[in-house]
This record gives structure tokens, sequence and C-alpha cells, in this order.
């Protein structure tokens, strides 16, 4: 049940983010928090990653719960193991971040990107709560996957 309450925890995060953004930030456009380096950016991402596949919405949709019932289908069977901690928390992040955008994508048509920032002079691609959540746990699961190996040999 934890992991349950922790996807839907770190979903509702992610949605209030959006709504707020929505709310108060669209009509702006934007607004330069450190100058030069963050700002927030009301952007409607059509696409996944980076812009790419503009419009393809159902796709994302399947692909996310394929995504989710792949994943709850895992965590069935590594939930008793000792050593799966860090598998299990990347897990519940991708899944809570993959279940945020699934969400705008199925209420507003797009997903809400809001997180802006310009490191050097490169223009990073702005993006969101949700995105955090399936980058971090992408990267806590090939570490997990990493020292698996290493441990096996």
């Amino acid at each position: 049940m934890l992991p349950i309450f922790f996807v839907i925890l770190l979903t509702v995060a992610d949605q209030l983010s959006k709504l707020a953004v929505v709310q108060y930030l669209k009509p702006l456009g934007r607004v330069e928090i450190i100058k030069g380096f963050f700002s927030l950016t009301y952007v409607e991402n059509r696409g996944a990653a980076f812009g790419a596949l503009q419009g393809a919405k159902w796709f994302f949709v399947l692909l996310t719960l394929a995504v989710l019932v792949f994943e709850t289908i895992y965590y069935i069977k590594i939930r008793k193991e000792k050593n799966s901690f860090l598998t299990k928390c990347a897990l519940v992040l991708v899944a809570a971040g993959a279940l945020g955008n699934c969400i705008d994508r199925l209420l507003r048509g797009f997903v809400v990107d809001m997180l802006d920032f310009r490191i050097f002079t490169y223009d990073w691609p702005v993006f969101n709560v949700a995105d955090i959540c399936v980058v971090v746990g992408v990267f806590l699961a090939a570490f997990c996957v990493l020292k698996d190996e290493k441990d096996k040999k």
C-alpha cells in the first residue's frame, strides 16, 4: 500500500503544480526567477521528451498504460526481495511521472511544462515535476541494473 500512496502523492504534487501554472503563469507566459538561469515558462507540450512525436496523444496514453501494467507485475514479483528498495523506488517514480503526464494528455490534450533552465548557453527544454520523476526513476533503475550485474560477477 505504501508504494501506491507515494505514486498518488507524487502525481497529486505534479497535478497541483500544473494547475497553479495554468491558473497563474499561463496569462503571464514567463516569469524570470534567477536572471539568465531559471524561469517559470508556460509551455503546452503535445509530444514527448523535447517535443518529439507531436500529436501522438493516444500512443502515449497506451504506452503509459503498458508501462503501468509492466511495473505493477514487476513490483509484485520483487515485493518480498530484501535488496530491492532502490528498484521499488525507481518503479514508483516512473509510475508517478508517467501517470502525471498521462492525466494531462487525457484532460488537456497536452502536457503542461514550466521549469525552464538555461545552463551556460544551452537552452534546456522546459519540463515539469512528472518529468523529474520519470528521469530520476529511469536513472535509478539503470543504477540498480548495473549494480545487480556487478554483484552477479
